[in-house]
């Protein structure tokens, strides 16, 4: 079970990370999105704050404090809830695969730290 844990925590971890970069540098295609869900460009650096604080709490999960990658995992499920909803709220469905596939990353990998064997 934990190379489940750590396969699928690797992917949350790397794919968080990228975005927090994209955030942070305010890449083009994060601002076009935003912009597109009514979330202030001015937040982004903040939201790409929260994802790396994510994939760091992750990464100390793996390395062996459990309870800080429980609680990243949580934070992110809670964060890409907050992201589906701004999509839906804003009735942007057809990019809506994005945050919805970093929110079943954020809760399998959720789901798997919770069971892991340490």
């Amino acid at each position: 079970m934990y190379i489940a844990f750590a396969v699928v925590a690797a992917l949350t971890i790397a794919a968080n990370a990228f975005e927090a970069v994209a955030n942070i540098a305010r890449a083009r295609f994060v601002v076009a999105n935003a912009t597109e869900v009514g979330v202030p460009v001015s937040w982004l650096p903040m939201l790409g704050s929260l994802k790396g604080a994510g994939a760091i709490g992750l990464l100390l999960g793996l390395l062996g404090v459990p309870l800080v990658g429980v609680a990243a995992s949580i934070g992110l499920v809670l964060f890409f809830i907050g992201a589906v909803a701004a999509h839906v709220r804003a009735r942007v469905f057809y990019n809506i695969a994005f945050p919805g596939t970093f929110l079943a990353l954020a809760i399998a990998t959720l789901g798997l730290v919770l069971t892991v064997d340490r």
